[in-house]
């Protein structure tokens, strides 16, 4: 059997929310939606991958037609595959999407190279007939875990809602099963913010643990005045206190804040991931790291990404990546990484799970749909076969 990709579709789509965080609001927000087809057929249907972007960066409509698209499409198909050739190979269509670009620039064309890429890797697990995560499992030699720990990410700054709408948001994630939740910080007075804080404290009363997120708003003094207040409380972690570059300004910081702290989902390479290890001062016991393969090149570059983390001392279990989305959940069951942000009521349908899968002692746990299992999520799998019809 040999696989050939006959067409790669892409529509731009809303995720438009009124919502804020420390630095931009959600009221444009788009994403994409790719459909990767190929010419192999099941059940009288060619096999199809999708894939979408994470949310917090717009659609890569131009990009993917305009540049990505084609190379693919355009590459010998033999190319393009296993060395049985009864396959995709996603590192050799990655090669073809990535042809002619020169080094670093990791910006949008990151988003777009990742969003083709999950929909790549959909269509090679599916045409395996193994769920995404037990493929990655097998590829590593290593045994899949099914049982994924996800954090409720919430506590937006929305228009209206005050500290009594900000707890019954908090024990609304509670109620559904979550063990960890979290609040956007730097969009108020550190006062207000206190207050926030406290009263979701208060809230949750020991029942789960709660993380801030500051979105990369912070200079460093006031990065290190938020410290200092919040090292007063028990949190999960201290989430982008600045800018996600300024690696001198993380490294800084973890002399005033002994707790854990999270940053790297806006960082969009190996590359970048290496620098935020060897400059920004994180701390391989106790700090997280936040790679979101959707926005980063994909599946193909988070490999070489974890080989960076082995390089410099860290495990793959301290990685949760950011975005709530099933890529990263497969990634995180296949490869054992710490786990998965969710958006419990938040950018759908693109985020969540598989309907029917539901947070238990802040876990889920995967079923064994072929691929990446967006089959599984109706509301999400109308979108995606409207595009590939």
């Amino acid at each position: 059997m040999s696989v050939r990709i006959t067409d790669i579709r892409e529509v731009t789509k809303p995720i438009a929310s009124p919502i804020r965080n420390a630095y931009i609001d959600f009221s444009k927000m788009t994403c994409s939606l790719v459909a990767v087809v190929t010419d192999v057929v099941r059940d009288g249907k060619p096999v199809v991958g999708y894939g979408f972007n994470s949310n917090g960066r717009y659609g890569q409509g131009g990009l993917i037609r305009e540049r990505f698209r084609d190379r693919v499409l355009d590459a010998p198909p033999g190319t393009l595959l296993d060395d049985e050739g009864t396959n995709l190979d996603p590192d050799r269509v990655w090669n073809a999407m990535m042809a002619n670009e020169k080094p670093g620039g990791h910006g949008e064309r990151s988003v777009a190279v990742g969003t083709i890429d999950m929909a790549i890797w959909d269509a090679t697990a599916k045409i395996a007939n193994k769920p995404l995560f037990r493929l990655l499992a097998e590829r590593e030699d290593r045994t899949a875990n099914p049982r994924v720990f996800v954090y409720a990410a919430g506590g937006y700054y929305y228009p209206g809602k005050d500290t009594d709408l900000l707890r019954a948001e908090m024990r609304s994630y509670l109620d559904r099963g979550y063990s960890v939740v979290k609040m956007k910080i730097g969009g108020a007075s550190l006062d207000e913010d206190q207050k926030r804080i406290e009263a979701v404290l208060h809230e949750i009363d020991g029942e789960a643990q709660l993380a801030v997120d500051a979105n990369g708003r912070f200079d460093l003094e006031t990065a290190i005045a938020y410290a200092k207040m919040l090292r007063n409380y028990p949190l999960f972690w201290y989430e982008e206190a600045g800018d996600p570059l300024d690696y001198q300004l993380q490294a800084a910081l973890a002399e005033f804040y002994p707790g854990p702290m999270a940053t790297g989902e806006n960082l969009f390479s190996h590359q970048d991931a290496r620098n935020l290890l060897r400059h920004g001062g994180m701390r391989p016991d106790r700090d997280w790291l936040q790679f979101d393969p959707a926005l980063a090149y994909g599946l193909c570059e988070f490999q070489r990404t974890l080989a960076v983390l082995t390089t410099h001392g860290w495990s793959a279990a301290r990685c949760i990546p950011h975005g709530g989305h099933q890529m990263a959940l497969n990634i995180a069951a296949g490869l054992g990484l710490g786990g998965n942000e969710s958006y419990p009521d938040l950018f759908q349908p693109y985020g969540g799970f598989p309907d029917g899968v539901r947070v238990e002692a802040g876990r889920v746990t995967l079923p064994d749909f072929p691929g990446i299992g967006f089959e599984g999520k109706e509301n999400l799998y109308r979108e995606m076969a409207a595009l590939s019809a």
